[in-house]
């Protein structure tokens, strides 16, 4: 159904509504073709667009912390006030409407009209050069964020994807598995960056930083100066190390180009082996079952994504996917690939037209190291993402962190942590000396089962499990010393959002 078709929700809102009509502060209704939701929040009462501007999220369904409310699929926080995402993954302003009160009838009549935000970038300029190397999630929060809070220098993005900045969690998602066009895929359009002059230079290689200097050098041998730079370079798959995996139809999937090159391969192939049961593995699993192709997995552990989610989850999730016609080949690896022919260490060999390698990533810290900046396993940052130069910072699958929650320094390779990483550093890069001490969340999709993770447990003693994996309703907590350092669930997305909420206000 196309969006000017869908009926409009609940009450008519220019009518009024009493405050009996509310169920959890909140009521969702129109005014004329367009859904409104009310919330109450204290003694106010706001009206806002019920969808999150990510991927349309029901609002009606989040947590109302203060004066903003929590999307429930993925987290994102708006401001009740004026709309505005204030945290990713959430980029978009959501419109917001006046309310006043009749009596004890609460009436919504227009859309409030914000302020058009300030083009720092063509007003009043300064001469500080801010440079941005990476164009993935932190990147591009970060360029987004600088123009957002008013920075009216220069904004220079380096990226070396052909691409341009794009919602990577689509990669082996909803786009593999053909239910999202390619057009959901950009964060902004191409006109974005000329109309907020962030210099986005695509297919460029940085071959080295100098930071005494405070100069990027690019392999084509320009020069850039620079006031602030963040490192955002991301990370890149590990490479399959096996006789025959430098073949053509042997794929990773990091990039906008590798989802493409496999739904290409899809198109005429028949058999796809994934080698790895990690998440962007079985991502591709199920999107790729999605696509009709066979689908073996190979994985040396004893259940897929027991690690981090234990091994009654890991069962279910083995489970979901063999009734989705997936085979899987555990505790064994894939010893050589001979043409379209895998074998096995146990021997068993697989006929695979397409093989998908999906065994880790590991961070791309080559640039740091070679410039001296401080790295153990990532590149260190202190609490403002700021690394051991002045003035150079770093965000993203490359930064190692202090986490308050764990007492220990920590690396998360996570789309929503990236993206509010890039957005901290971008505030701190413009002299804010804001603390970056937000609670890591993902989300990994299955088919049409979501499994939402929050917080971060690099090992715990015990798994406490509140309700039933089996039927797609649970929490899961993962502890260690009694203490939770983690919660995972399926359609418990509020409960996710308090557990959230808990690990903020708790220790640390």
């Amino acid at each position: 159904m196309a969006m000017n078709e869908k009926k409009p929700s609940g009450p008519d809102l220019t009518k009024g509504v009493s405050h009996t009509d509310f169920r959890d502060s909140k009521l969702l209704g129109h005014v004329g073709d367009e859904d409104v939701l009310l919330v109450q929040a204290g003694s106010e009462i706001f009206a806002i667009e019920p969808e999150c501007s990510h991927w349309h999220g029901p609002l009606a369904d989040g947590l109302v912390v203060g004066d903003t409310i929590r999307c429930p699929w993925h987290h994102a926080c708006f401001s009740l006030r004026t709309g505005a995402a204030t945290r990713a993954p959430a980029l978009s302003t959501l419109a917001v409407w006046e309310v006043t009160r009749d009596g004890d009838r609460v009436v919504v009549q227009r859309k409030r009209e914000m302020p058009e935000p300030p083009a720092p970038h063509r007003a009043a300029p300064t001469q500080e050069k801010f440079v941005i190397i990476g164009g993935g999630g932190a990147g591009f929060a970060a360029a987004e964020m600088l123009r957002r809070e008013g920075f009216a220098g220069s904004i220079t993005m380096l990226s070396n994807d052909r691409a341009t900045p794009a919602d990577r969690p689509n990669l082996s998602k909803d786009y593999l598995a053909g239910n999202a066009p390619e057009d959901y895929l950009p964060l902004r359009p191409k006109d974005y960056y000329k109309d907020t002059a962030i210099d986005l230079r695509l297919e460029t290689n940085v071959a080295a930083i100098d930071p005494k200097a405070r100069i990027v050098m690019l392999d084509n041998g320009d020069k850039l100066p620079f006031d602030r730079l963040l490192l955002a370079t991301g990370a890149e798959p590990v490479k399959l190390q096996i006789p025959g995996a430098d073949q053509p139809h042997v794929h990773t999937l990091r990039s906008v180009a590798d989802s493409k090159a496999i739904i290409n391969a899809a198109g005429n192939a028949k058999r796809v082996l994934v080698i790895g049961a990690s998440f962007i593995g079985l991502e591709v699993a199920a999107s790729l079952r999605a696509r009709k192709l066979e689908v073996h997995v190979v994985a040396p552990d004893e259940r897929p994504m027991q690690k981090v989610l234990g091994p009654d989850m890991g069962d279910f999730i083995r489970a979901l996917h063999e009734k989705n016609g997936v085979k899987f080949h555990l505790k064994d690896t894939v010893e050589k690939l001979d043409g379209t022919r895998a074998t096995l260490k146990s021997g068993t060999v697989i006929e695979a037209d397409l093989v998908v390698v999906g065994i880790g990533v590991k961070p791309r810290v080559a640039l740091a190291e070679q410039a001296g900046l401080v790295a153990d396993h990532g590149v260190s940052v202190n609490e403002y993402l700021e690394t051991s130069s002045s003035g150079i910072f770093a965000a993203g699958d490359i930064a190692r962190w202090p986490d308050p929650r764990s007492g220990r320094n920590i690396r998360v390779e996570h789309w929503v942590v990236a993206e509010r990483q890039g957005q901290t550093a971008a505030r701190n890069m413009l002299g804010r000396r804001e603390r970056f001490d937000a609670v890591p969340f993902f989300w990994t999709q299955h088919y049409d089962t979501v499994v939402s993770y929050l917080g971060h447990a690099e090992s715990y003693d015990d798994i406490e499990i509140d309700g039933s994996i089996a039927q797609q309703d649970c929490l899961l907590r993962y502890r260690k010393e009694g203490r939770v350092l983690a919660v995972a669930s399926i359609n418990r997305d509020l409960d996710n959002l308090r557990a959230e909420l808990e690990m903020e206000l708790g220790p640390g």
